[in-house]
């Protein structure tokens, strides 16, 4: 039945999570556009781990607003702003590749088993941009930091534009347009930004391929995360060898794949129809030490689309009830 394919399926998953899968002719061109955009995931990432923040600097500047704090406050926060316009700008990459790997890996003849089979390189990648976005937004929920840098930094150009006071040098307005501080700020008004641009990026995809069947994406979300929650209930599965790493990894991949399925299905994922074990996937997670599931739990929390309507089951309320 499906659960010893699922279970087959979860086994090549593991060879393929220790291996670089090549990629066939048809996947060459979008598997190295892809590679282009994913070399800097894991500088961002270390970027918004180690991001600190200008909390002194500004409350230091408030409280004693004379020209020598302002400028030092000015001073902490401008680097910060390139940091965070980087972080924005790889959003705006990632929303580009991901519909090119969806398109991959949903269109033509394939069933989503076969696509998955097929096409590992693509999966591999298409599963390190769910584990980068998780990883990310796991970050910035933790880092208050970044949104008050930002309002403290557009708070300051706006009174440098009213008044004519030359005392800052000149800030290269190039670098953030006030558009582009617009679309920075509503990005990181999200508790999971990078997880709304990929939902919106899926949605998006879905709309604009009407002549791909919908259901040949809810599949292909649907039984990645089968593959996940199957390699996560054997743990024999996977190896010794970087064991918990290896799960983790899993662990964020099936979320993001539960959310985007939620916001891609017009049932969404918590339906009792639904071909997403959703009960399976939180008790999972309940099964972690809450260092590591925290961030999953919120994150289907605040991003999901459908949870809190009334077709939910009782029990999956009850399960995410924070």
């Amino acid at each position: 039945g499906p659960r010893i394919c699922d279970t087959a399926l979860a086994r090549s998953w593991v060879v393929l999570l220790s291996l670089d899968a090549q990629p066939t002719d048809g996947e060459q061109e979008t598997f190295e556009e892809v590679q282009h955009v994913l070399r800097n995931s894991e500088p961002i990432l270390e970027e918004i781990q180690c991001y600190k923040g200008a909390g002194k600097e500004i409350r230091e500047a408030i409280s004693t607003p004379t020209e020598e704090f302002q400028q030092r406050a000015w001073h902490a926060v401008l680097p910060l702003v390139s940091r965070l316009k980087r972080f924005y700008e790889f959003s705006t990459e990632l929303e580009v590749v991901v519909p090119k790997i969806l398109f991959q890996l949903c269109s033509g003849p394939m069933t989503p088993t076969q696509h998955l089979e097929m096409q590992q390189a693509l999966v591999k990648q298409f599963a390190e941009i769910l584990e980068f976005v998780l990883k990310f937004d796991e970050y910035k929920m933790k880092t208050p930091a970044i949104q008050n840098d930002f309002s403290y930094y557009r708070r300051t150009i706006t009174r440098q534009r009213m008044s004519s006071h030359n005392g800052f040098e000149h800030l290269d307005t190039r670098e953030v347009t006030n558009e582009l501080a617009n679309r920075m700020s509503l990005f990181y008004a999200h508790a999971t930004p990078m997880l709304k641009v990929l939902s919106e990026a899926t949605s998006m995809f879905v709309k604009e391929n009407s002549d791909i069947p919908i259901e040949n994406t809810t599949e292909t979300l649907s039984t990645m995360a089968k593959v996940c929650l199957r390699m996560l209930e054997n743990p024999n599965l996977i190896s010794q060898f970087q064991r918990e790493e290896t799960q983790l990894f899993v662990l964020r991949v099936m979320v993001g794949l539960v959310i985007l399925y939620d916001h891609v299905h017009p049932q969404g994922a918590f339906v009792k129809a639904s071909n997403v074990d959703v009960k399976g996937c939180v008790k999972l997670l309940k099964e972690q030490p809450a260092a590591r599931s925290e961030g999953l739990l919120n994150a289907l929390r605040y991003t999901t689309k459908h949870l809190n309507e009334e077709a939910t089951p009782k029990n999956i309320k009850n399960l995410l009830a924070a």
